[in-house]
């Protein structure tokens, strides 16, 4: 009698063991989500730094980095994600056209065009537009995106070098590149003078930034996030958002060379 009935209690005991397993794993699958990023090349430093934070949370991150001119091309040739992170005019075109969540839309923070060096190298004078033109004809080599791929640092830079009436005298020691690996070049000493974003200047080991381009030459970008019209799970997409505007995402963004929102 007494082995029978502790046969039934240990079957009792693995079946709810079995039920309270079966419902926390149902409870965990429908927390987790797989949360498609399509990033501005200027947010990487930022977003690889949070993402763990965010996946804590059980929301896996895939982040797609490129321009934000090739983002937009992607996007309008139909390729969406669940969070869009471009500039604010870019994405408030999106919302426009449908592509983007209405009101979805946040500011993340403002970062500009800076000039960016070894860490340790004698530090440039580019106060005024004189100085920065006589400190681009001394260096040995510069690098900044490709204005070709649509950087927006590298067709602003090209755009300032042809101003200053420079392109022939430059060309033969700048290096393009495709996104944001110009401050990698100057860290491996590759590159004497790195040109980007003051954010991703600032988030490559080994870089410093000197400071913006002066005076007329200065360029500011807002860069903000939005939730696609199409998002498979917006509730995960504006917890990922609501991570980047909140505290531990705003001092992530200052550390990396961006004032936040």
């Amino acid at each position: 009698m007494s082995k029978r009935i502790i046969s039934r209690t240990a079957i009792a005991v693995a079946f709810g063991c079995s039920l309270l397993l079966a419902l926390a794993t149902s409870a965990t699958g429908a927390r987790a989500a797989e949360v498609k990023v399509m990033s501005t090349v200027a947010l990487t430093p930022t977003l690889d730094q949070l993402a763990p934070k965010n996946e804590a949370g059980g929301n896996h991150l895939t982040i797609v980095y490129s321009t934000i001119a090739n983002l937009k091309k992607k996007i309008d040739a139909g390729e969406t994600a669940d969070v869009m992170i471009l500039s604010r005019p870019v994405l408030n075109d999106l919302e426009g056209q449908g592509k983007v969540a209405k009101e979805s839309v946040v500011d993340l923070g403002t970062s500009y065009v800076a000039v960016g060096v070894r860490a340790g190298a004698a530090l440039p004078d580019i106060s005024t537009p004189e100085k920065l033109k006589a400190a681009l004809l001394a260096t040995k080599s510069i690098s900044y995106a490709d204005p070709a791929k649509g950087g927006a640092s590298g067709v602003h830079m090209a755009r300032v070098i042809d101003r200053l009436g420079l392109t022939e005298q430059m060309k033969q020691k700048t290096i393009l590149v495709p996104g944001a690996e110009s401050g990698e070049l100057v860290a491996k000493g590759e590159a004497e003078m790195a040109v980007a974003q003051a954010s991703e200047i600032a988030a490559v080991p080994g870089t410093r930034v000197v400071g913006p381009l002066p005076g007329e030459f200065n360029s500011q970008i807002t860069f903000a996030a939005g939730i696609g019209s199409s998002a498979k799970d917006p509730a995960a997409a504006k917890a990922l958002i609501e991570l980047l505007t909140g505290p531990s995402g705003k001092a992530v963004l200052k550390s990396k060379g961006m004032d936040p929102a």
